[in-house]
C-alpha cells in the first residue's frame, strides 16, 4: 500500500508545486485576484504585527511560498499531515478569491464552477492526507490503549503486593512460633 499511497500524495501536492512557483516567479498575476481576500486580512495582520508583510503582493507570495514548501514535504512524505493540513487551510481563502461563481454574471460562472468543484475536490483529497495514519494507530488509539495497559499494570501491581504482604505476615507470625 505504500507506493499507492507515495504516488497519490505526490500527485496530489504536484498543483500546489508548480502553481505555487509560478506564482514565486511572477506574484502579480494573482495580486488583482486576491485582493477579494487580502483587503480582509491585511488589516487584521497589520493590527497584530505591524512587522508582518500585509501588502497584497507581499501575501500572495507568502501563500505561494507556503504552498511549494507543504507541496514539497507531502510528496516526498515528510511530516506528510501537517504538510497537508496547511495545504488544505491555504486553499480555501484561493477559492474564495479565485473561484467565487455565485457572486458573478452567469456567463462567466461555468469556467469558475468547474475550478471552485476541482478545488473542492482537492481539499477532500488534502482532508484525507491529514486523517491518513499511513496504517498505523492514530493518536486516541494509541493513547486509549496506553492508558488501559497502565491501569492493568498499576491493578497488577497492587495485587502483587498484598500477595507479598500477606507472605511477609504469614512468614512472620510463623516466625513467632518458632522456639527460639
Amino acid at each position: 500500500m505504500k507506493p499507492v499511497r507515495s504516488a497519490a500524495r505526490a500527485m496530489l501536492a504536484s498543483i500546489f508545486v508548480v502553481s505555487g512557483a509560478k506564482i514565486l516567479v511572477n506574484p502579480d498575476s494573482k495580486v488583482d485576484t486576491a485582493r477579494r481576500v487580502t483587503d480582509r486580512v491585511g488589516p487584521l495582520i497589520e493590527r497584530t504585527d505591524p512587522r508582518l508583510p500585509a501588502e497584497p503582493r507581499d501575501l500572495v507570495r507568502v501563500k505561494a511560498g507556503v504552498d511549494v514548501l507543504a507541496g514539497l514535504l507531502l510528496a516526498t512524505g515528510h511530516l506528510t499531515r501537517p504538510a497537508a493540513a496547511v495545504l488544505a487551510v491555504n486553499l480555501v481563502p484561493t477559492t474564495l478569491a479565485g473561484h467565487s461563481f455565485w457572486s458573478m454574471p452567469k456567463e462567466e460562472r461555468s469556467g469558475h464552477q468547474v475550478h471552485f468543484l476541482k478545488n473542492l475536490g482537492l481539499l477532500g483529497g488534502l482532508l484525507l492526507a491529514v486523517a491518513d495514519t499511513q496504517g498505523k494507530p492514530g493518536l486516541k488509539y494509541r493513547t486509549t490503549h496506553a492508558v488501559g495497559r497502565s491501569q492493568r499494570e498499576v491493578r497488577r501491581a497492587v495485587r502483587t503486593a498484598r500477595r507479598e504482604a500477606k507472605i511477609a505476615a504469614m512468614s512472620a507470625a510463623a516466625g513467632r512460633k518458632l522456639p527460639g
